[in-house]
């Protein structure tokens, strides 16, 4: 089963420009000169272990919880890069972090589900299959989404299983993190191409709705699996489905709200105004949220392997593989400002706490960024 999950590695790669057969990939956009529109400047930096897997940033209040992958954890303070604790998983991590600000949760690559709380392990217990989604921390609950698209539920402060939900799903398996977040009391895991809401105290399912209707003539092609990151907009989750459609789902009716279609391999940002993503060669495109209607699309930043988008005050914010970090106007796409986080690629989604927004490089490098 494992090493089905495995070849589809290289389905991801290939989709997203990579030669398998030895060829040359694309070459990046140049960049082009920008009029700043806005001001804005690198605030605080600070220097952690390389990252070498789908590290997801957790911010919660005024810090961030973040990792590297010899399974160092450390909480920052997002104004100015204090240091507030740090802790270790004792292992090299696949997956992570999930924080709710008083537990953070990791997943090592011997399958060890470790819990912190200040820095001090708590608890860890050995998983059945591989994980590479960031698990999610909340009620005091921690919940993790295997490649295996098993969801389960432990809780917080024992480790004690309390469930799992084991849905049909396609026999190849997504080698990428998937879908998980929280909507009110309910629990959205994405399992194959549809969101499913989860009761989170039993594992019950409560409702499911398709993100894209996957077609093709093999396995390959319909695969088209949730993946990370999503987003979620009042009563609407919305997420992109690989290699097939970007959609958003009511999750108060438990319906497809739109679906439109789009290959690519990362997830989406977005607010109440637009959601945002863009296909296997980082052509930008950006939707109505109510209603899915294309409002703008850009290729300026082709082949520069961009991290998914933050979305917020009106910006679309993303990074880029030679450690620079492109504020682009909500409504147009057009560029407004470009800051350069050291010269490593960027390799987290850009996250908001108070008036800061932090980036993580594959160096090791986290750097705070304040647009003004």
């Amino acid at each position: 089963m494992m090493r089905r999950a495995a070849t589809l590695c290289l389905a991801a790669a290939a989709l997203a420009g990579c030669s398998l057969f030895g060829g040359d990939a694309p070459k990046p956009a140049v960049l082009q000169d920008v009029q700043p529109a806005i001001q804005g400047r690198v605030v605080w930096s600070q220097r952690g272990g390389d990252v070498e897997f789908a590290l997801t940033v957790a911010a919660v209040g005024e810090q961030i919880v973040l990792a590297d992958s010899s399974g160092q954890v450390r909480a920052l303070r997002a104004e100015d890069g204090a240091e507030l604790w740090r802790g270790t998983a004792g292992a090299k991590l696949a997956a992570g972090v999930g924080s709710d600000g008083r537990f953070a949760a990791v997943v090592t690559r011997d399958q060890d589900l470790v819990v912190l709380e200040q820095g001090r392990e708590v608890w860890r217990k050995r998983l059945k299959a591989p994980v590479l989604t960031s698990p999610l921390v909340a009620g005091e609950r921690v919940f993790v989404l295997g490649v295996d698209r098993v969801a389960h539920g432990f809780d917080a402060l024992d480790g004690r299983h309390l469930w799992e939900l084991r849905r049909p799903g396609d026999p190849l398996l997504l080698s990428q993190p998937g879908g998980l977040l929280a909507w009110k009391d309910t629990l959205v895991v994405g399992q194959g191409p549809r969101l499913a809401g989860v009761d989170p105290t039993k594992g019950s399912l409560r409702w499911e709705a398709n993100v894209a209707n996957p077609r093709g003539t093999n396995e390959v092609e319909r695969l088209a699996d949730v993946v990370a990151p999503m987003v979620r907009i009042n009563d609407f989750i919305c997420a992109r489905s690989f290699q097939s459609a970007v959609g958003c789902i009511n999750a108060q009716r438990g319906s497809q709200a739109w679906s439109r279609l789009q290959g690519g391999s990362q997830g989406v940002g977005g607010d109440a105004q637009a959601i945002v993503g863009f296909d296997a060669s980082d052509r930008l495109s950006a939707w109505r949220s109510a209603n899915g209607e294309l409002l703008w699309s850009s290729e300026a930043l082709q082949h520069r392997k961009l991290t998914a988008p933050l979305v917020s005050n009106g910006l679309v914010v993303l990074g880029d593989l030679e450690g620079y970090v492109h504020f682009l106007d909500r409504n147009d796409g057009k560029p407004k400002l470009r800051l350069r986080a050291g010269s490593s690629a960027l390799v987290t989604a850009p996250v908001l706490s108070g008036n800061t927004i932090v980036v993580v490089a594959k160096d090791g490098g986290v750097h705070g960024l304040r647009p003004e």
